[in-house]
């Protein structure tokens, strides 16, 4: 749950009063934390054109733990099911980046959903404020980046975008994204399920509603336009998979609308979700959804503020955004929303992982939780 010390990777987004003191008029601006910082605090730091690993001990590092964890999260009780699974080669997905044993079994639900060679992962960037990161989207500058199964190559499709992008809206910076956990979490099962996949990662830091409809805009017709040129088609060549955690509920995070926590507390906090994923995630893709998820969990007039803690309140918007903007530019159906698993970080068994030598970030109980969703996005009916 990326809170514990050794890994607040998402302190910042998890405790909304810390951000909103963060914002005060007398409040210096953060220093911006160098690369060499950066890569002290990783499990495994990068080095020369391949990115490392952040988090050794929520996600799988050796080939041996990532075979055992893909096996041992197919192991019953699976994830609630919130509708009828979609045949798999879905054009995206929306997926949680938490531990392993918390979230695994929502992971193993959703990721053999993806067929597609080339990914391009949109991952939340929890610590944008700390590098002043606002209005651009943030891609990498790796060759590949490690995973327990090998390196995972960076597509030759992220310099075609680049240089499809007008300048002021892309960010290239080896920093920030070794800050990130939200891709990697992701990243490890997809090369899992296929080694040969590639990966094109982006962050998404704060902005308005409106600049991500022109971001999305943008990317949508570069990547629309660089897959004409190679053929491709959103499902079968490429899909666009959003990373993203939901409620995070307990004092901690700031957040106890209905009680510090019991289980009514967490009936109605989790109920709310559900409605989130049945409401505006689900069904054919618009900007009207999207901005009434993103008016939902932050203040529109103030992005920075949280109306409910979800990690993906900036990736999901702008993921969804363009995905329809992609799927347009193809000439391909609408995208489709398909409620299909949801879960939280105590409402099943942990995945057996303590004996390979990983655990958790943080604890879980009927305080403290956190809770995964799962989307599916078709084209068409």
């Amino acid at each position: 749950m990326r809170c514990a010390p050794a890994f607040c990777a998402c302190l910042f987004a998890c405790l909304p009063g810390l951000a909103q003191a963060s914002l005060a008029p007398s409040a210096a601006p953060p220093r911006r934390p160098s690369l060499e910082e950066v890569r002290k605090a990783m499990g495994i730091p990068s080095q020369g054109d391949l990115r490392g690993q952040q988090d050794v001990v929520g996600f799988a590092s050796t080939a041996a733990q990532m075979a055992k964890v893909w096996k041992r999260s197919a192991l019953p009780p699976a994830p609630e099911a919130l509708g009828p699974m979609p045949a798999p080669g879905v054009a995206g997905l929306l997926c949680p980046h938490d531990d392993y044993l918390y979230a695994g079994r929502v992971y193993r639900q959703l990721v053999p959903l993806v067929k597609a060679r080339t990914i391009v992962l949109v991952g939340v960037f929890h610590k944008y404020r700390r590098f002043g990161a606002k209005d651009a989207l943030v891609f990498d500058p790796y060759r590949a980046w490690r995973s327990p199964d090998g390196e995972i190559r960076v597509s030759g499709l992220r310099e075609d975008l680049l240089a499809r992008m007008p300048a002021g809206e892309v960010l290239r910076d080896a920093a920030m994204q070794d800050s990130e956990h939200s891709v990697e979490a992701i990243a490890y099962w997809l090369k899992h399920q296929d080694p040969a996949v590639e990966i094109v990662p982006v962050l998404v830091p704060s902005a308005s509603f409106p600049r991500f409809q022109e971001l999305a805009s943008h990317l949508g017709k570069a990547l629309a336009e660089a897959m004409k040129v190679r053929g491709w088609s959103l499902g079968r060549d490429l899909a666009i998979v959003i990373s993203s955690d939901g409620i995070h509920y307990g004092e901690d995070f700031k957040y106890t609308p209905h009680g510090a926590g019991g289980v009514a507390a967490y009936t109605e906090a989790t109920e709310r979700d559900r409605r989130l994923l049945t409401g505006p995630l689900a069904g054919p893709v618009s900007a009207a959804k999207a901005q009434d998820f993103y008016a939902t969990v932050v203040n529109p007039q103030d992005p920075d503020q949280y109306r409910m803690p979800w990690c993906g309140r900036f990736s999901i918007p702008f993921g969804l955004l363009l995905l329809e903007e992609t799927a347009r530019g193809l000439g391909s159906s609408g995208p489709v929303g398909h409620p299909v698993a949801f879960g939280t970080s105590i409402s099943f068994p942990q995945v057996p992982v303590r004996d390979l030598g990983m655990g958790a970030t943080a604890e879980a109980n009927l305080y403290h939780f956190v809770s995964y969703p799962g989307v599916a996005y078709t084209l068409g009916k």
